[in-house]
């Protein structure tokens, strides 16, 4: 217990003696840049998410199909309209589908470490600059 009370009381020494930075406009445009970035990773991540859903259906399409029998035709929709094609014609639409899922969750992850590398060098900066008195950790 005297522990904490000694780092909690280490700490704002720390802060009382540490010194205050001013802010230059070039900062705040790096703050500013590094909370859009933020704001476009969440916005990656959550489409990132969509699209390995979307595999996900499509593996588990793929497995039914493996079931379905050579001579039925299956309906096949495409956009609000149900279509009756041969299971061949559905297994190559399904992968095709999967190839362009799968381009598409390779696109998104380029972008994530594009925008995860530019918060990296803008963490650098910054903390360079400010030290502990700012906190950019998402």
């Amino acid at each position: 217990m005297a522990s904490i009370m000694q780092r909690r009381m280490l700490s704002k020494e720390d802060e009382e003696a540490g010194e205050e930075v001013e802010v230059r406009r070039e900062d705040q445009d790096k703050i500013n840049k590094f909370s859009r970035l933020h704001q476009r990773e969440l916005a990656l991540a959550e489409g990132l998410k969509l699209k390995n859903k979307e595999k996900e259906e499509l593996d588990d399409l793929s497995t039914e199909l493996e079931l379905a029998d050579e001579n039925e035709k299956l309906q096949y929709k495409i956009g609000d309209a149900f279509f009756h094609i041969p299971l061949e014609q559905a297994q190559e639409m399904l992968e095709a589908a999967t190839t362009k899922i799968d381009e598409e969750t390779s696109e998104l992850e380029d972008k994530m470490e594009s925008v995860r590398e530019q918060m990296t060098q803008l963490k650098v900066d910054l903390y360079a600059r400010f030290g502990k008195q700012i906190n950019l950790e998402t």
